[in-house]
C-alpha cells in the first residue's frame, strides 16, 4: 500500500470520514490503532504479530520500570527493552549480512562452508524507525523524562501509527502521547494545511524523484558502457532523486497527520542548502540525527572528553549511522565518510576562528556560495558509496567520474534535459521556502486561487511522471 497509490488513497480517504465521524476520543484513537494495524498487515499480516508482540512486552516493561523502587530494577528492566528490541532488530536486519561475513571471511582463509539457508528472515518493514522509538521511550522513562503510558491502546498507537510507521519520521512519546490524550477538533485549516504537504510530498516523489531513477538506475546498474558525462548526470540524479523520494514520504507524512490532527516533527529543512556537513545533518533526516546525538554520541560522551574521545564518538556514531541504513559495509563505509567529514568540519572551523581574515572571507557572500557547493559536492559524491551495491561498483563510478570514459549517455524515455528541468524547479522550489514566498502565497491566496494553484501542480506532476511507480527508497531500511 504504496503512498502514491490508489490503495492507499482509498484506505486513506475511509479512514478520515470514519475517524472524523466517530465524536468520542477513545474510540476514535482505538479506530485509528484498528487502522494502522490493518495498514501494515497489507505488507506482511504475520509480521504484524511481531510489531504488536513487542510493542505490548515494551508496554509492560515500562509499567515495571516505572513501579520499581530500587536501581538495580529499574535498569535491569531497560536493559531487557533494549535486549529485545535491538536483539529482534538484529535479527531480522543483519541475520544474513553477519552470516555472509563471517563465511567470507572463513573463505579467505581457505575454509569452504555452505551458506544456511536464511530465506525464511523476512525484514519487517520499518523495523528500523520503530526500534529506535521504542528505545528513546524506555531511555527517558529510565531518566525520569517522561512517565510510562498507562492506556495500552495509546501505547500502540506511538509505535504503530500508519503515516510514520515505515519510513518515519522519527517521533518521541513525550511529543506523541500528549497529543492521542488531546480532544481533537475538526480544522479546515488545518486539512489544507495537511494537503498542501501531501501534494507536496507526491510531487517530489512522482515528479522529481521517479524521474531522476531513470537516470541514475542504468548507471549505477553498469557504469562502465557509459560516459563521464552520463556518469556525473546520474550521480546528481541520485542525489535528488534521494532527497526528493525521502523528503517527499516525510512531506506525506506530516500531511496526513496534520489531516488526522497530529503534528509529526519535521524532518528535512532544504539541507543541499546547508554550508557546511555539520547544518547538512541538521537539516537532513532530522528526527535521526537528532535521535543519534541524543541516544549515542551524547551518551558516548559527546565533545566533552579529549580530542581523542571526540574523535571515536564521533566516528561511532556515524558508523552506527550508516549501518542503520543498511545491512551492507557499503552503508557502513558511508557512515565512515560523513564522520570524516564532520571531523575536517570541526578542523576547519577552529583553524578559521584562529585567523579572523579567512572566518570573515568564509562567512562573506561569495564565501558561503563556495561552502554550500562544496558541501553539496562531497554529499553527493558520498552518495555513490551508498547507493553502490558493492565497493567494486562504487570504484567504477568514481574511476568514470574522474577519468575521461568514452560510452553512450543515459538513453532514458524521459528526455535528455530531464535533469535540467528537475535541476531548475528544484532551485525555484528552494527560492520559494527561503524567502518566506510559498507561506505568503498560502496564506494570503483565497480558496480559489489555491485551488487553480493545486490543480496546476497535481497535472504537471502527472506530465511528468514516468510509467512505473517506484516504492520509496526508505522503505528497505
Amino acid at each position: 500500500m504504496l503512498f502514491n497509490s490508489i490503495e492507499f488513497l482509498v484506505f486513506f480517504v475511509v479512514v478520515f470520514a470514519i475517524y472524523w465521524a466517530i465524536p468520542w476520543r477513545k474510540p476514535k484513537m482505538i479506530f485509528l490503532l484498528a487502522a494502522s494495524y490493518w495498514f501494515y498487515m497489507s505488507w506482511n499480516a504475520k509480521l504484524a504479530a511481531v510489531v504488536a508482540g513487542s510493542s505490548l512486552i515494551d508496554y509492560f516493561l515500562a509499567r515495571a520500570l516505572e513501579n520499581s523502587t530500587t536501581q538495580g530494577r529499574r535498569k535491569a528492566f531497560l536493559i531487557a527493552s533494549i535486549v529485545m528490541n535491538v536483539g529482534l532488530l538484529v535479527y531480522f536486519k543483519y541475520t544474513k549480512f553477519f552470516v555472509a561475513s563471517f563465511l567470507e571471511m572463513l573463505q579467505r582463509f581457505g575454509i569452504h562452508t555452505p551458506a544456511p539457508n536464511l530465506e525464511f528472515i523476512v525484514l519487517p518493514i520499518g523495523i528500523s524507525f520503530y526500534t529506535f522509538e521504542a528505545v528513546s521511550y524506555m531511555v527517558d522513562l529510565y531518566h525520569r523524562r517522561i512517565e510510562a503510558e498507562k492506556n495500552p491502546v495509546y501505547f500502540l498507537l506511538f509505535i504503530s501509527f500508519f503515516p510514520r510507521m515505515i519510513a518515519g519520521p522519527i517521533i518521541r512519546a513525550r511529543n506523541f502521547l500528549p497529543q492521542v490524550r488531546r480532544v481533537k477538533h475538526f480544522d479546515g485549516a488545518r486539512l489544507d494545511l495537511g494537503f498542501q504537504y501531501v501534494l507536496m510530498g507526491l510531487f517530489k516523489k512522482i515528479a522529481i524523484a521517479d524521474r531522476m531513477a531513470a537516470l541514475a538506475d542504468p548507471v549505477f546498474s553498469s557504469p562502465a558502457g557509459f560516459s563521464t558525462s552520463a556518469v556525473w548526470v546520474a550521480v546528481i540524479a541520485y542525489s535528488l532523486e534521494i532527497y526528493c523520494d525521502f523528503s517527499g514520504y516525510s512531506d506525506i507524512a506530516v500531511g496526513t497527520a496534520h489531516m488526522l490532527g497530529f503534528k509529526l516533527p519535521e524532518n528535512f529543512n532544504m539541507p543541499y542548502l546547508s554550508k557546511n556537513i555539520s547544518e547538512f545533518w541538521r537539516r537532513w533526516h532530522i528526527s535521526l540525527s537528532t535521535w543519534l546525538r541524543d541516544y549515542v554520541f551524547i551518551s558516548l560522551g559527546g565533545s566533552r572528553g579529549t580530542v581523542l574521545m571526540t574523535v571515536a564518538t564521533t566516528m561511532v556514531t556515524m558508523s552506527l549511522c550508516g549501518l542503520w541504513h543498511g545491512a551492507n559495509w557499503t552503508y557502513v563505509a558511508w557512515g565512515v565518510i560523513h564522520g570524516i567529514f564532520l571531523l575536517v568540519h570541526r578542523l576547519f572551523r577552529n583553524f578559521c576562528k584562529a585567523r579572523p581574515a579567512l572566518e570573515a572571507a568564509m562567512k562573506s557572500g561569495r564565501g558561503a556560495a563556495l561552502r554550500t557547493a562544496v558541501t553539496f559536492l562531497a554529499v553527493t559524491l558520498s552518495w555513490v558509496v551508498f547507493r553502490a551495491k558493492t565497493f567494486t561498483l562504487a570504484a567504477w563510478v568514481f574511476h568514470s567520474l574522474f577519468t575521461r570514459q568514452k560510452g553512450v549517455m543515459v538513453r532514458s524515455p524521459i528526455g535528455p534535459n530531464s535533469l535540467l528541468v528537475v535541476v531548475v524547479m528544484v532551485v525555484i522550489f528552494h527560492i520559494a521556502a527561503e524567502t518566506g514566498l510559498w507561506k505568503k502565497w498560502s496564506l494570503t491566496w483565497g480558496a480559489p486561487r489555491r485551488g487553480i494553484a493545486y490543480t496546476v501542480a497535481v497535472v504537471t506532476m502527472f506530465l511528468m511522471a514516468t510509467n512505473a511507480a517506484k516504492p520509496f527508497i526508505y522503505f528497505q531500511f
